[in-house]
């Protein structure tokens, strides 16, 4: 087992089989230096990544409690302190994260499992609900048993689908407590009138929140987690190796999106990736990661996140290249970078653009603190990206302002909801 650390290069001794498997995974870059010697750069994918007999667990650089911040965000802090302390005393991500799921999923359906009306046809000895004709007559006119139709008050809902496939998929890994694989099992069985079905994270991210089911919303983050990133293969038999590979860019941008998300509730409406279009008759589509808009629809501030940035919290070029055109575009005086920096407490700064009347602003979040620390940072974006929006609405837009690519048009909103769980 070897223990590396998010973009930062290792030497190790593997032979070029092995080499060659783990440069095919896409998890990490590899360049020979002599013999067996190799370099082995990891990415932004952090976690367990097993494969030809070697085992290789990556670590982020952030603080491991803000790990699982982002990988929950709304639960407190002392929800996950045991994984914290398991996962910094094994480096081993999985069994933490497979943990942290086990009392989520058991704190959910400890508050109700959630049940709707399911439409069934059945052919039943007694009528319930009403006969179902089209079945009934492919039966050659026998009276019994009788083709019904009727509405029944049920647990197989898709929320308990998803949950069920996470739990089936979560007791095949290998290395898990006992305490927490009993209590998997314990609710494999609480959800036995469930039926069994291979659910894709797209399908999570389909599910629409509502009051009925906003107490499954952080199992079914996890879920989606364990669904999306947990890869089981059959090894020597009956002993499964497991691979669980976690992309920081997608966790930071999710996490930042959501929190967003709530400290604008009631100021703005977020959206996460919505269409938009570059250049007139809607030619060359963009998503920006956020789009910060008013209730009626209209765009006031649009915004972008990366996790990784240098320490001095100065972005790529090609980054604000990027944003400069999704506030062109859009008519907007003023974007935002949001990146994961590694400057203490946070840091911003305001870039305006040269011969036009736009400005970007670089926000930094620093991940490497207390949770403590890392709320009161999204507190102060959220309350800078309502400012922003402030002084887009007082300042009216026209078609006379000043633009950097003459002939692009303003798209007023976007294309579609966005209804992702994470």
């Amino acid at each position: 087992m070897v223990v590396l650390s998010e973009y930062s290069p290792a030497e190790l001794d593997i032979t070029r089989r092995q080499a060659e498997a783990l440069q095919r995974t896409g998890f990490v870059a590899l360049s020979p230096i002599a013999g067996d010697r190799w370099r082995v750069t990891p990415s932004s994918f952090v976690g367990s990544l097993v494969m030809e007999d070697i085992e290789l667990l990556i670590r982020p650089k952030i603080n491991p409690e803000n790990l699982f911040l982002l990988l929950e965000p709304g639960l407190p802090p002392h929800a996950w302190r045991r994984e914290t302390f398991d996962y910094g005393s094994s480096s081993d991500l999985l069994p933490s994260v497979i943990s942290f799921f086990a009392r989520t999923v058991e704190t959910s359906l400890g508050r109700g499992i959630i049940r709707s009306y399911e439409s069934r046809r059945e052919e039943l000895v007694a009528l319930r609900g009403r006969v179902d004709y089209s079945g009934q007559f492919r039966m050659g006119g026998t009276l019994s048993p009788v083709a019904c139709a009727f509405d029944e008050f049920s647990q197989n809902t898709v929320e308990n689908r998803a949950l069920k496939s996470a739990i089936r998929k979560a007791l095949r890994v290998p290395r898990i407590a006992h305490d927490v694989r009993r209590l998997l099992m314990h609710q494999l069985a609480a959800l036995e009138n469930v039926d069994d079905a291979s659910i894709s994270a797209e399908v999570i991210d389909s599910i629409s929140l509502n009051r009925l089911n906003r107490h499954y919303e952080p199992a079914l983050r996890l879920s989606r987690l364990i669904l999306a990133n947990l890869t089981l293969t059959d090894a020597h038999g009956s002993t499964e190796a497991q691979s669980f590979m976690v992309d920081m860019n997608d966790l930071f941008q999710r996490f930042v999106t959501e929190r967003l998300r709530r400290a604008l509730r009631g100021r703005a409406v977020v959206k996460g990736e919505p269409t938009h279009h570059l250049g007139v008759g809607r030619q060359i589509p963009m998503q920006p990661d956020l789009v910060f808009s008013t209730a009626d629809g209209t765009p006031r501030c649009v915004g972008d996140v990366k996790y990784k940035i240098a320490t001095d919290a100065r972005a790529r070029n090609q980054d604000y290249y990027q944003l400069l055109a999704y506030v062109t575009s859009m008519g907007l005086p003023e974007g935002m970078l949001i990146y994961c920096g590694a400057e203490p407490g946070g840091s911003h700064r305001t870039i305006p653009i040269r011969n036009t009347d736009k400005k970007l602003t670089v926000h930094a979040l620093d991940l490497t603190g207390s949770t403590a620390e890392v709320e009161r940072q999204l507190k102060v974006l959220g309350d800078e990206v309502a400012a922003a929006m402030s002084r887009t609405r007082a300042r009216p837009m026209t078609s006379t302002s000043k633009s950097l690519f003459p002939g692009i048009q303003t798209a007023p909103r976007a294309d579609g909801p966005d209804r992702r769980i994470m």
